[in-house]
């Protein structure tokens, strides 16, 4: 099982949904970045959940533990290992259906392929895992900011609800809250679409073959939970377009090559041309649901299933900081890989 992500700057996630705890080894991060906990920390804090009403009512203060790689705020060119503690698992709550496989889940297919599975709240599986990967973004984003690149991730879609241009933050809260509590109130979920954008990048991150960017951003993102597609600029759209609708007509600017339009979301033919990076990636309904359904358990027998326990109903919800982290990484890495391969 791989649990390791990244060439340069790595991370190895670790830990279980309700075992002692999670966290993330980082390794490739240079030394000397200034960093403190608090920089970890305010990321941690914008994916734990119990914030609203809205998410999982899980009670943890995810507060995060530098155990080395940082001294005296700066790192140390050594591995950076961080430790969350789960403070509120509830394994229990998982005990009378340890056998049952929940529809959505990878229950199933984690029992065909490795014979054994961690039953409780789905182990590796479940969205706790992506503390790690928030906190390996935290150090990530540090280091772009050393460059001047930012990466902001945002909802635009809950259930059937798009943000429309002309619809300030509050408009849009208030009509996805009314799709999500309408969705709760019949035991079911919603899903939800967040767009990311990366500002400042370089020109020439990527590689034109097998390690694109945007082919590396898409399988970072495609490795977050519930994620069920990705997709950069104007993605989709662009099939209805004509070439001359879609290129992306070029010119000089402050003494620069910029384009005048960005259909192509800042990637061409793999690597960065200087303009923003947009991508937008979506995320399936929450698999667990108070709703009746219909299954089988480890002896084939058929049966239904009603998922009880602390679930966010919408858990795009939550997102934006997780697939923000990965577009760091990869951005990060693919930074490092650029110093390397020049002569």
């Amino acid at each position: 099982m791989s649990n390791t992500f990244g060439n340069i700057f790595k991370i190895t996630t670790f830990g279980e949904s309700h075992g002692a705890g999670v966290g993330v080894v980082i390794d490739g991060c240079p030394a000397g970045l200034e960093i403190s906990r608090e920089d970890i920390q305010k990321e941690l804090d914008r994916r734990k959940p119990g914030q609203n009403t809205l998410t999982s009512q899980r009670k943890e203060k995810d507060q995060v533990e530098i155990l080395s790689g940082i001294f005296e705020n700066k790192t140390l060119g050594t591995p950076i290992a961080l430790l969350v503690h789960n403070e509120d698992a509830q394994p229990v709550s998982y005990e009378e259906i340890k056998d049952t496989y929940r529809p959505g889940h990878a229950d199933y297919v984690y029992d065909m392929k490795y014979g054994f599975r961690d039953w409780r709240g789905g182990g590796r599986a479940s969205a706790r895992e992506t503390i790690g990967r928030v906190a390996g973004g935290a150090v990530a984003k540090v280091l772009l900011r050393n460059i001047d690149v930012e990466v902001n991730a945002y909802l635009v879609q809950v259930g059937k609800i798009k943000r429309l241009k002309d619809w300030k933050i509050e408009d849009f809260e208030r009509e996805y809250i009314k799709e999500i509590e309408e969705a709760r109130r019949d035991g079911d979920s919603v899903g939800g679409i967040v767009e990311v954008v990366a500002k400042n990048v370089p020109v020439g991150l990527g590689e034109p073959v097998f390690h694109k960017l945007s082919a590396d951003l898409a399988h970072a993102l495609m490795t977050i939970p519930a994620t069920k597609g990705v997709e950069i600029g104007d993605g989709f759209a662009c099939v209805e377009k004509r070439g001359s609708e879609n290129n992306d007509e070029m010119e000089m600017r402050d003494g620069k090559v910029r384009t005048k339009t960005n259909h192509a979301g800042g990637i061409v033919g793999g690597i960065s041309n200087g303009e923003d990076i947009i991508l937008r990636v979506a995320f399936k309904p929450t698999s667990s649901i108070v709703k009746v359904q219909k299954t089988v358990d480890k002896n084939g027998q058929e049966l239904d299933i009603q998922v009880h326990g602390r679930h966010d109903p919408c858990v795009a919800l939550r997102a934006p900081v997780i697939v923000g982290a990965m577009v760091a990484l990869v951005l990060v890495d693919h930074y490092l890989l650029s110093k390397v391969n020049k002569v």
